[in-house]
């Protein structure tokens, strides 16, 4: 089994900037995509940024440019840099992780953003 941990949430103002953590731990024997996803209220949850085991990203156009996913493979961690963050930004996060051909997906960690 494979236990997901986010840190980094919280209240900031427009324009500031937050980094979610997300820390991997169990037994990883593979490991494969990891990211981050987010459900703000009253929506469906949405891809905001994923990267592959070897490093290619991909981003949602919302956060292009504003936003950088990153990850330590010696960690199994993957890291959100969230700059110019937007009242729109508010949501909880959740980062996923495909360990050892499965899908786990962490609690959530709320991000709210203040105008």
């Amino acid at each position: 089994q494979v236990q997901l941990m986010e840190s980094g949430g919280g209240l900031v103002q427009a324009g500031g900037s937050l980094r979610l953590s997300c820390a991997a731990s169990g037994t990883i024997r593979s490991t494969n995509a990891m990211g981050w996803y987010r459900r703000a209220p009253g929506k469906q949850r949405e891809l905001v940024a994923r990267v592959s085991s070897v490093g290619n990203t991909n981003y949602a156009d919302s956060v292009k440019g504003r936003f950088t996913i990153s990850r330590d493979n010696a960690k199994n961690t993957v890291y959100l840099e969230m700059n110019s963050l937007k009242p729109e930004d508010t949501a909880v996060y959740y980062c996923l992780g495909v360990f050892n051909y499965r899908e786990y997906w962490g609690q959530g960690t709320q991000v709210t953003v203040s105008s």
